[in-house]
């Protein structure tokens, strides 16, 4: 492999980095230790309490540095924030009005990940000692390490198929949660105090920096970036004409081949594959609901890691220097994106992929080919490096929307779902408590089928197809529930957690769960003559009764279930069971 080469000889300083030298002191490489990736020529990553202590020490020597605490995490240490901006102004609400363009980039969401980790270090030191400088019109916010509870659970044999470092931390956070599936559903603390995080930035741009697994072939850097169709309208074209492939151009005008994330994991990747959908539960999907464009760069596993950490930082630099030079359009497109959304009524909460449309796309490979396996001595699969290819191949970058909803004037959410509205809080979601006791007419949505996964994911057995009908009724609401209305920035992030059909709303990740399990009932020799009763008051129930006891023969057998088909279209029936409880006011 290789010599490489950390220390760079710094003989010039740019015009621009002239200028910075009077107006910030520009620090020594001298006063700034070299991180340990470096020390050990790319053979181990930092520790957690390396990286805190090294982002300390640039926040004392630099200005132009700025390390805050932000929320706690499953790991009992606080979740940090780095902020980077040449002015040494660090006050979000101010990059904002002065058209700054804030790109937030997150780290160590996998430790055993720790590409970004280490690329990111080296990048705000080589900006603090000024080898390298950004825009005046972008703004950098780091999360060092997200995962603090993997990362402490360190082991040199975590991810066994990877090349490098020698070892580092574990996928399972403090709760043993994968933290990129707890965006929406923020069982951790780490998810909690993020939300806070990405609402006090309200980043442009967001980088989730990560290490792919799957195939074998040539690329060192895949890349995911927010659906096109699902990220919709002018946010979507751009992202699919103008961002995504000047960065594949500038990636390439630096020597890496980039492609897009190699979503192929049941056959070889020549055959093409389907572009990632990201749903809200990942962070380039939880970010989608804010309008950021968003990006969850995948280097390839069976690289070295100096390789790795060297695409990650060029990709890093490629992304603050697209947000330059295109500043203006960024925060131009975004800014009409969200007031087109304010307008919107209809959004799609469920997609499929369209398979009769695709592009072709370049990719480097290597042949594979089967052998008998020395363990089992069944055919395996292998990869030939001796016989590389490039190959044009499908790539199925469209996506339709399969369910849609029109959004309410407002939701309603009594207050005894508080873990809801908690979340709903942390995710800058404007809201008011009702001041008295009142009626209102609501849309009510009745939940009448739904599928529960069989196996814990997460710690949730999902709800899936999920089927409703709904009902105007006059619903008694309690002083202190809560009023949300929908006319606001975060309203699409509402309609797909509140809206129980959407791929990662509230009830698919069991929040409200408590609904589908009657709490009342009766004793069928008491309940025997009142359902006598009933029936001779209710020549319409009898005769729905005596309909479903033609149709269906198991149930005309079955005495329990027919005196429960009476009491479940009775008025003892309790309103609540299966009514979702989060109301939508219409007008």
């Amino acid at each position: 492999m290789r010599k490489i080469l950390f220390r760079r000889n710094l003989l010039f300083y740019s015009v621009f980095q002239i200028i910075l030298l009077f107006n910030f002191p520009i620090v020594s490489y001298a006063q700034v230790p070299l991180t340990i990736y470096e020390e050990t020529n790319g053979k181990h990553t930092a520790t957690y309490f390396q990286v805190i202590d090294f982002y300390q020490k640039l926040d004392e020597l630099s200005t132009r540095v700025q390390m805050q605490s932000m929320g706690t995490t499953d790991a009992g240490y606080p979740l940090h924030l780095v902020l980077f901006s040449n002015d040494g102004k660090f006050d979000p609400r101010r990059w904002q009005s002065g058209n700054k363009v804030v790109i937030l980039i997150n780290n160590g969401i996998h430790p055993g990940e720790p590409d970004g980790i280490d690329a990111s270090m080296m990048w705000v030191r080589d900006l603090v000692t000024g080898r390298k400088r950004i825009s005046d019109s972008v703004v950098l916010a780091f999360i060092p390490v997200y995962n603090i509870g993997g990362a402490l659970n360190r082991s040199a044999f975590y991810r066994v198929d990877q090349d490098g470092p020698a070892e580092f931390g574990s996928r399972g956070n403090g709760q043993n949660l994968d933290l990129n599936r707890d965006f929406i559903k923020a069982d951790s603390r780490n998810a909690r105090s993020f939300a806070v995080i990405y609402q006090y930035l309200k980043p442009d741009i967001f980088i989730d920096n990560h290490v792919s697994n799957g195939a074998d072939y040539q690329h060192i850097m895949t890349l995911i970036s927010s659906q096109h169709n699902k990220l919709g309208g002018r946010l979507g074209e751009f992202m699919n004409k103008q961002f995504e492939p000047s960065i594949y151009l500038m990636m390439k005008e630096r020597g890496y081949d980039l492609i897009p994330y190699v979503n192929a994991f049941g056959d070889t990747p020549e055959t093409g594959w389907p572009e990632f959908l990201e749903g809200p539960r990942y962070s380039s999907g939880y970010a989608t609901l804010f309008n950021s464009f968003a990006f969850v760069p995948e280097t390839h596993m069976l690289k070295p890691y100096p390789q790795r950490v060297d695409a990650t930082y060029a990709l890093m630099e490629c992304f603050e220097r697209y947000a330059a030079a295109n500043a203006d359009t960024i925060r131009q497109i975004r800014k009409m994106a969200q007031e087109e959304q304010l307008n919107r009524s209809v959004f799609p909460v469920q997609w499929v992929l369209d398979r009769s449309r695709f592009t072709e796309i370049s990719f480097k490979g290597y042949e594979a080919g089967r052998k008998p396996s020395a363990v089992s001595g069944l055919p395996r699969l292998y990869y030939d490096r001796n016989k590389p290819f490039d190959k044009k191949i499908k790539f199925y970058n469209q996506y339709v929307a399969s369910v849609e909803v029109l959004a309410p004037k407002a939701y309603i959410i009594p207050q005894g779902w508080w873990k809801v509205i908690e979340r709903l809080q942390d995710n800058g979601v404007k809201m008011e408590r009702l001041q008295r006791d009142t009626i209102l007419e609501v849309e009510a949505l009745m939940i009448n089928e739904n599928k529960v996964s069989t196996r814990a994911f997460e710690g949730h057995y999902l709800n899936s197809s999920v089927k409703v009908s709904r009902k105007l009724i006059k619903k008694s609401f309690r002083r202190g529930d809560w009023l949300i209305q929908t006319a606001q920035p975060a309203k699409r992030f509402l309609v797909e957690v509140l809206e129980p059909e959407a791929m990662d709303s509230y009830f698919t990740w069991n929040f409200f769960d408590p609904i589908l399990s009657q709490k009342e009932g009766f004793s069928s020799y008491v309940f025997e003559d009142t359902a006598e009763k009933l029936l001779a008051e209710n020549p319409q129930l009898k005769m729905q009764l005596e309909e479903k006891r033609t149709t269906d023969t198991s149930f005309a057998r079955n005495a329990y279930q027919q005196l429960d088909f009476i009491f479940k279209n009775s008025p003892y029936a309790e309103p609540d069971h299966n009514r979702y409880p989060v109301f939508r006011l219409l007008n």
